[in-house]
Parts: C-alpha cells; structure tokens; sequence
C-alpha cells in the first residue's frame, strides 16, 4: 500500500467528527423512535376524525397513544424527554380543542410552538447566542466554549440556525393560511406531511455545517485534566515539605 492508500490523520479525524455530529444530532433529535413518537398522536387523531368526524373520541385516542409511548420508554428504562414533550403538547391541544369545540384547535399549540420556535432560532442568532449552540453544546461536552473560544463553530451554529429558523417559518406560512381556510381533516393531513420533511432538512443541514466546523472543545475533558494536574501539584508540594522537614531534622 502506498502512502496516498493511507488515510491521512486529517481524514480520520474529519470521518471521527462526523461520526460524533451524527450520533449527537441522533440523542438530541431522538432519531427514528423520537420522530413516530412525534407523528403518531396527530396521525391517530386525523385518521379518527376524518373517519368519524367525532372530537372527543379523536382526542383522547391522541393523548392515549401518548401516554403508551411514555410508559413504553419508563418500562424499557430509556429516555423520556420526547414522549413526554409529545404528551404535554398533545394534552394542551385536547384542552384547548374541548375548551373551544372547535377540532382545529387541537393543532392550534403545537402551531405557535413551531412559530415561536422559528422566532427564537432567528432571535438568538441575531444576538450572537445561536439556539443550536445552546442545544447541542451539553452534547458534544463544549458547553459555550464555541462562543468565545471556537469562532469557526459558532460561525457554524449560526447557519444551523437560520436554517432551522426559515425552515419552520416557511411550514408556518403554509400552516397557518390552512387553518382559517381549511376543514380539520385538510389541515390534519397536511400538518402530518409536514411533520418529518422540513425537520429531515434542518437536520441534515446541521449535519453538513457542523461536519466541516472544526472539532468541539471538550470542556469536560480540560475540567478533569486541570483537576488531575492540581492534585499532582498539591501531591509534589506535599512531598517537598516533607523532605525539607526530614532534611531539618537530621541537621
């Protein structure tokens, strides 16, 4: 094998970082699983109503499915931050859609979620503390270190950003026309259909920024060797004292 056969340690550590981006982006976003778990409450009671056209039956199959997910992930002893984000936000839609009688309310919370969400990923981002950083940071062990200290990261979170930010204003655009003019059924099917596509998106594009930014400063990492070499010093300081008192004591 000649030398150009061999991967570079560039390469190597470019594949490294993208490896770690990938199963990052994988926990922060729950992957797979968290995406059902996002869609299937608001399909299940589309499908319902569209069917029957019957509110309260449709919302409480939605919250039901919910809980399930819950006590599926409590029972299987994994994490439960998106099944319980996805009941609390199905369970404010039941709410608002009984409080109202009107069945488009149920889509109504997770709407102004998704605007205020947009908002927040523009605002931040504009004020120099993009919203993907804050994420993501406790994830790759950086914490804020890109702020100050990983210009080419932070410049990196801030296109992740926008993207996040114009992509869920743009389903916003569409969604929110929807609901004024629409039936419930209309708005259900196409609130579903856009569940996953404009997030695969924003994904994948945060994926592509962050696999050419440069590597996360493990924070963690230089906290433990900063506490490990102060124990050192204290260790050799203590070794000193005593051989000058031994040294004392012979004269």
């Amino acid at each position: 094998m000649t030398s150009l056969d061999k991967p570079t340690e560039d390469t190597q550590a470019r594949d490294d970082a993208r490896a770690v981006t990938e199963a990052a982006l994988f926990e922060a976003f729950g992957g797979v699983r968290g995406m059902v778990e996002t869609v299937l409450p608001g399909l299940l009671f589309v499908t319902i109503f569209t069917i029957n056209k019957d509110l309260h039956w449709s919302a409480i199959a939605a919250l039901a499915v919910s809980v399930v997910l819950v006590v599926v992930r409590l029972v299987m002893k994994d994490t439960v931050k998106h099944a319980f984000s996805g009941v609390f936000g199905v369970a404010f839609g039941v709410v608002f859609a009984m409080m109202t009688g009107n069945a488009k309310d149920f889509y109504l919370p997770g709407m102004l979620y998704t605007l205020g969400l947009a908002l927040a990923y523009i605002i931040t981002t504009l004020c120099g503390v993009p919203l993907i950083g804050l994420i993501l940071g406790p994830v790759f062990k950086e914490n804020l270190s890109w702020r100050t200290r990983n210009p080419g990261r932070k410049k990196a979170y801030a296109k992740a950003s926008w993207a996040w930010g114009l992509i869920l204003l743009a389903k916003c655009a569409i969604l929110f026309p929807l609901y004024w003019w629409a039936n419930t059924a209309q708005l259900g099917w196409v609130l579903v259909a856009l569940k996953i596509p404009p997030f695969l998106l924003a994904v994948w594009l945060t994926w592509v920024f962050l696999a050419k930014a440069p590597a996360p400063i493990d924070v963690f990492a230089e906290m433990e060797e900063a506490e490990k070499a102060e124990k050192e010093r204290k260790a050799a300081l203590a070794t000193e004292g005593g051989e000058a008192a031994g040294g004392r004591h012979r004269k």
